[in-house]
């Protein structure tokens, strides 16, 4: 058992949590008050009158077609981005754990795209694959496939996954690498001389040890494709065309600060922030059942 830490002043404990605490409490839970609170009114664009209108904010929402088929957008590119970053992520971690030589120069570089801000990372992949003037789409062009996400629903989404995944395949690569670096060799080298294959161990040994940091995260992209990709859509399509790309998130950004419905808009953060916390519920419930921590 190891040794209880004693403060030599009762206040310190708080002293030190009062930054973290202080900061949960501004950028946390006061806007969610405000958010619960506005989604029972109705203001004017200007703010200068409201009236509370009980749960009719909700109703018109779910009733919105254009609310519906938000949801339906989300699910798909939240579904695909973490699919594919978590991939590609576990891809690259794996060959990258079998570099001896610059190895570290390797991971470092893998690292770097992190530090991109999101609307950075979207114009980015804007500029590549821009219908007229983008170095990928003349490649396509040449191909002979029609190329131009500015007026083709599926081939913008294709372009924000892509764009989504990329900007978050270096955070779920370093944290892979970490849950590599922990399986002990020992057991990987003894399935080696037991006849096992590379791909047979990687299934067996690996991945199952690897389900601690797969978990993790899953809930981690789960959120990021709810919430942080708002700079990556905002940047490359706007939403667009024709409300193809427009997630949860935009569409609150849409209707509050665009079209000044300011209970609409809360009422779909509300909303959003309830789906977010039950599939992170579910996820702790259900898929953590099938992690085993060794």
């Amino acid at each position: 058992m190891s040794p209880r830490v004693v403060f030599p002043n009762r206040m310190l404990p708080y002293l030190l949590l009062a930054p973290q605490l202080a900061i949960t409490l501004v950028f946390f839970y006061w806007p969610a008050s405000q958010a619960l609170y506005q989604s029972v009114l109705r203001e004017d664009p200007f703010g200068l009158a409201s009236r509370y209108v009980g749960l009719d904010n909700f109703r018109r929402v779910l009733a919105d077609p254009n609310y519906i088929n938000s949801i339906e957008v989300t699910a798909i590119f939240s579904v695909a981005t973490a699919a594919l970053a978590m991939s590609t992520a576990l891809l690259l971690a794996v060959m990258a754990d079998k570099v001896i030589r610059g190895r570290g120069i390797y991971r470092t570089l893998m690292i770097w795209p992190y530090a991109v801000a999101p609307a950075i990372a979207g114009m980015l992949w804007l500029f590549m694959f821009n219908p007229t003037m983008g170095t990928f789409a003349y490649m396509l062009r040449a191909t002979g496939y029609n190329w131009d996400p500015l007026l083709n629903g599926p081939q913008a989404m294709t372009l924000v996954i892509a764009a989504a995944a990329w900007k978050q395949i270096s955070y779920n690569f370093l944290f892979f690498v970490a849950g590599l670096q922990a399986i002990p060799k020992t057991l990987i080298e003894a399935a080696a001389i037991d006849g096992a294959g590379e791909t047979k161990r990687f299934w067996t040994i690996v991945f199952p040890l690897l389900a601690p940091t797969t978990f993790f995260l899953l809930v981690v992209n789960t959120v990021y494709a709810f919430f942080d990709t708002f700079g990556i859509i905002h940047a490359v399509t706007g939403g667009g065309p024709g409300k193809s790309t427009e997630t949860l998130v935009y569409k609150v950004y849409n209707d509050g600060f665009v079209n000044l419905l300011f209970g609409s808009s809360a009422a779909q953060s509300v909303i959003l922030m309830v789906i977010v916390i039950a599939m992170t519920a579910v996820q702790f419930r259900y898929v953590e059942k099938k992690v085993h921590y060794g």
